[in-house]
């Protein structure tokens, strides 16, 4: 596999994402807040969706406060999600948006850290459902919404251990394989009959309470904030990316 990185010492537009609307998962903590942020500052209007609606609430007054566009709150929990609620959340959103010009799948599960002979079949299943099944849900139900816009930009958040195997990362590991298939399948079938653009991005080891759960004896400190990884958020987000599709981004 072939891996990118944004243009070096990438400084995108101060407006590059005026009048877009995004959709962020997992927009409450970690990265997707981050994302989330950034991309309201850039102007866009964006569509937090996360499993904890206090955490929402948070970000959505953090960007209002920054002056960002109004942003809205969609609570889902991925885990217990099923087909005919991302079905109800397309439908929801094509009343009030004509179209979705980006999606950023930044929530995720880390489930357990133990070998393949001792994991347990329900942690696996909860990374299955988070990591894959609600990612393949969501993009297919606004898909026609994404379709709609003039060139709209699908990201999923990948991982080192979803490129390389290693030992004791189990289902997270398999479930990120599976979101670089699912982004390469989708990419491929897109890239001739829309002008919607699929990549990945493995943002490396970052200050995220997802990353202090999987080292506790690291530093947090000693990883960059997610304020650091941006510029490739932004990058794959905005028209400086119109073009590049179905490839494997590294944030650092």
């Amino acid at each position: 596999m072939d891996i990118y990185m944004a243009p070096a010492n990438y400084r995108p537009a101060a407006r590059l994402l005026q009048g877009r609307t995004l959709m962020v998962t997992g927009a409450g903590d970690g990265i997707g807040r981050v994302a989330a942020r950034t991309y309201a500052a850039c102007g866009a209007t964006v569509i937090l969706l996360g499993r904890t609606g206090s955490k929402l609430e948070s970000v959505y007054d953090e960007i209002e406060q920054a002056g960002g566009p109004k942003p809205a709150i969609i609570e889902l929990d991925l885990a217990e999600a099923t087909e005919e609620n991302f079905l109800n959340l397309a439908g929801s959103l094509a009343r009030e948006f004509d179209h979705l010009d980006g999606l950023l799948h930044s929530a995720s599960v880390l489930g357990e850290r133990r070998p393949i002979e001792s994991a347990t079949y329900a942690a696996w299943q909860e990374v299955m459902q988070v990591n894959v099944n609600a990612q393949f849900l969501l993009t297919r139900a606004l898909l026609p919404l994404l379709q709609a816009a003039p060139n709209a930009s699908v990201i999923f958040t990948s991982s080192g251990v979803g490129r390389t195997g290693k030992a004791y990362w189990g289902a997270y590991a398999v479930s990120k394989f599976a979101t670089e298939g699912l982004a390469q399948v989708l990419a491929d079938e897109l890239e001739n009959t829309s002008r919607v653009r699929v990549n990945s991005i493995n943002p490396g080891p970052t200050n995220t309470a997802m990353r202090r759960a999987a080292y506790p004896a690291e530093t947090p400190t000693d990883n960059p904030d997610p304020v650091a990884l941006m510029p490739t958020y932004l990058f794959l987000m905005g028209d400086d990316s119109l073009g590049i599709t179905g490839r494997a981004f590294n944030a650092q």
